[in-house]
């Protein structure tokens, strides 16, 4: 069970080499969590992610799961539950795309669009009905600004990520009262591996910076965290701008 202050003693992390989702369980490690699950495809990367958490005491485990194969999850997740409670499931899984290639290249766009949409309301959902049946938990789901409104450069990830949010929100309203809290994580550009070599958009984070405000925002029980904050408010305005200024404007 989460303490006073939020802190899981357990936590699934989907996407199991995620760097924020790495940097979010070391953040909950070195409070009071003691068993991660690092669930993502099999590979000498989630090995070694394992195994760097463990040097810092968890017990911690893998799990073979991959967002495109949605006949496999309740199988794979119900391995999960099954083993005891999960106080925190972190949704982290997802893919950016190539824009321009995937402008030309259907089947490439779909596949993002399964992984970061499909796949997750896929995990969401089972995820959510194992805490609900358990009857305490946070499911938090990492979306993006990208999905507040679609922008030209990168239409097809902010599109996922934008139903991801609306699927994520509705899923919340839905368990409220279930003594589960469902919160979205909207992070601006955040420097990893993903981005490396993208040019560098104002504002921008690192993984650590995210897994602080997801840190801060169970500890409130937040519905939704910007990161960095100041973001609620630039994003509202641009969501507002008339479509004409919207389009000139370097974004």
């Amino acid at each position: 069970m989460k303490d006073a202050f939020g802190t899981p003693q357990s936590l699934l992390v989907l996407g199991g080499t995620s760097e924020i989702g790495l940097a979010t369980a070391r953040r909950l490690v070195a409070r009071r969590t003691r068993t991660v699950w690092l669930a993502g495809r099999p590979s000498p990367a989630l090995e070694a992610a394992a195994a760097e958490l463990r040097k810092l005491g968890p017990d911690v485990h893998t799990l073979a799961f991959d967002a495109l194969d949605s006949d496999a999850h309740e199988v794979a997740l119900g391995k999960v539950f099954a083993e005891g409670d999960i106080d925190m499931v972190l949704l982290a899984f997802g893919v950016l795309g190539d824009q321009s290639r995937d402008e030309g290249e259907p089947l490439a766009a779909v596949r993002v669009a399964q992984t970061n949409y499909t796949g997750a309301v896929s995990a969401g959902l089972i995820c959510a009905k194992a805490l609900q049946t358990q009857g305490h938990g946070s499911l938090v789901v990492l979306s993006s600004v990208a999905g507040e409104r679609a922008r030209r450069s990168n239409f097809i990830y902010g599109s996922s990520k934008a139903g991801l949010d609306a699927f994520a929100q509705g899923l919340g309203d839905a368990l409220h009262g279930t003594g589960v809290h469902v919160m979205v994580v909207r992070p601006g550009f955040v420097r990893t591996k993903m981005t490396a070599g993208l040019s560098e958009a104002p504002l921008a984070t690192t993984p650590e910076a995210v897994a602080l405000a997801i840190e801060a925002g169970l500890r409130r029980r937040a519905e939704v965290v910007w990161v960095p904050g100041v973001l609620r408010v630039v994003m509202s305005a641009l969501r507002h701008a008339p479509r004409e200024v919207f389009r000139r404007l370097p974004v």
